[in-house]
C-alpha cells in the first residue's frame, strides 16, 4: 500500500514499488537506513510477493500470514521480531459495535513490514506521524509508536465509553427511560476488546527477558513504558467493565421491584373483586331459592355484606405495607 524509507538522521521519504525493490536490492540503501512496508493482507499476492523480494523475512512469517494467525503473540524468530496483535478498525462514521481486525508484523534491524486485511486507526495514525516528519531512529521505534498509537486510540475509546455510561447513570437516576440495551452493548465490546488486547502487554514483557541483539538500551526502556501505559489502559478497561457490571445489576434490581409491584398490584384487584363477583355470581344464578328475592331491601343487604367483605379483603390485602 506504502512503504518509508528512514535515514540515519531521522528523516524519511516516501517510496513506490519500483523505489522499495531498488532500496531492498541494495543499489539505494545508505548507511542507517530502514525501510517500512505496509501491505493490504487480503491481497492474495502480499505473501508470495514478500517471500520473493524480502529475504530477510523468517518463514514464520509468511505462514502466518498465509494461514492467518489471530491469536495475540509477540516474540523472537531468529535475529527478527515476529507479531500478531490486534486492534480497532477505523470507523469514521462509528455507527456500529467497536470491530477489531489482526495486524501481522515482522521487525528486523533494517526493516518494518506490517500486514493488515482492514484499515487501522493505529496505523493511520503512525502514518500521519510519519507524514508530519516526526523523527524515527529504528525500526524498533517506529514499532513502539505503533504501540503507543494502539493505546492511544484505546484511551479515545475509553474517554467516549466512559461519557456515555455517564450519560445512562444519569438517565437510571432520572427514570427518563430504557438503557439496559445500551449497557449491554458497550460491556461486550469492552469484554472483546480485552479478552484480543490483554494478552499483548504479557507478550511484550515476556520479549523484553530476552531481546534480539540489535535492539537498544533506549529502545528496550522505552518498549518497557509503552507496555506500562498499555497495562494501565486494560486496567482502566477492567474497572469500567465492574461498573457497568454493578449498573445493570442495579437496573436489573429496578425492573425486578416494578415488576414485583405491578404483579401485587394485579394481584391485590383480583383479591379485592372477588367477594363482589362471588356474591354477583351467586345471586344471578336463575333458580330457585335466591334468598332476599322478595325483601324490597334485600338488594341494599346483599350491597352492604359484599362491601363489608370487601373492606376486609383490602385490608387484608395492604395490612403492613408502607410502600
Amino acid at each position: 500500500m506504502y512503504g518509508y524509507v528512514f535515514s540515519a538522521g531521522g528523516g524519511c521519504r516516501q517510496v513506490d514499488t519500483a523505489a522499495t525493490l531498488a532500496w531492498l536490492g541494495g543499489g539505494e540503501a545508505g548507511a542507517g537506513e530502514f525501510i517500512w512496508l505496509h501491505f493490504n493482507g487480503s491481497h492474495a499476492a502480499t505473501p508470495n510477493w514478500l517471500q520473493q523480494h524480502v529475504a530477510e523475512l523468517p518463514e514464520e512469517f509468511i505462514e502466518a500470514l498465509r494461514e492467518h494467525y489471530m491469536s495475540t503473540r509477540i516474540e523472537k524468530i531468529h535475529d527478527s521480531l515476529l507479531a500478531v496483535v490486534n486492534d480497532v478498525v477505523y470507523d469514521m462514521m462509528r455507527t456500529a459495535s467497536l470491530q477489531v481486525a489482526t495486524m501481522w508484523l515482522c521487525v528486523g534491524s533494517r526493516y518494518l513490514v506490517s500486514v493488515r486485511n482492514q484499515p487501522l486507526r493505529s496505523v493511520d495514525r503512525l502514518r500521519a506521524s510519519v507524514n508530519a516528519g516526526e523523527p524515527m531512529a529504528s525500526p524498533l521505534a517506529l514499532l513502539i509508536h505503533l504501540f503507543r498509537e494502539q493505546a492511544d486510540v484505546l484511551v479515545q475509546i475509553m474517554r467516549k465509553t466512559t461519557e456515555a455510561v455517564n450519560g445512562i447513570e444519569d438517565s437510571m437516576l432520572a427514570e427518563r427511560g430504557p438503557v439496559r440495551t445500551n449497557l449491554g452493548v458497550i460491556r461486550r465490546d469492552l469484554v472483546r476488546l480485552q479478552r484480543l488486547l490483554a494478552p499483548e502487554p504479557a507478550a511484550l514483557l515476556r520479549l523484553l527477558n530476552r531481546p534480539p541483539a540489535w535492539v537498544g538500551v533506549d529502545d528496550a526502556q522505552d518498549l518497557q513504558q509503552s507496555t506500562e501505559e498499555f497495562s494501565v489502559v486494560l486496567r482502566d478497561m477492567a474497572g469500567l467493565q465492574e461498573r457497568i457490571k454493578m449498573l445493570q445489576e442495579e437496573l436489573a434490581a429496578q425492573i425486578g421491584e416494578r415488576t414485583n409491584r405491578s404483579v401485587f398490584v394485579l394481584t391485590a384487584v383480583t383479591a379485592i373483586a372477588l367477594p363482589i363477583n362471588l356474591t354477583a355470581g351467586l345471586f344471578g344464578m336463575n333458580v330457585g331459592g335466591i334468598p332476599f328475592t322478595q325483601d324490597e331491601h334485600g338488594f341494599w343487604t346483599v350491597a352492604g355484606l359484599a362491601l363489608m367483605v370487601t373492606a376486609l379483603a383490602v385490608w387484608l390485602v395492604f395490612r403492613g405495607r408502607d410502600d
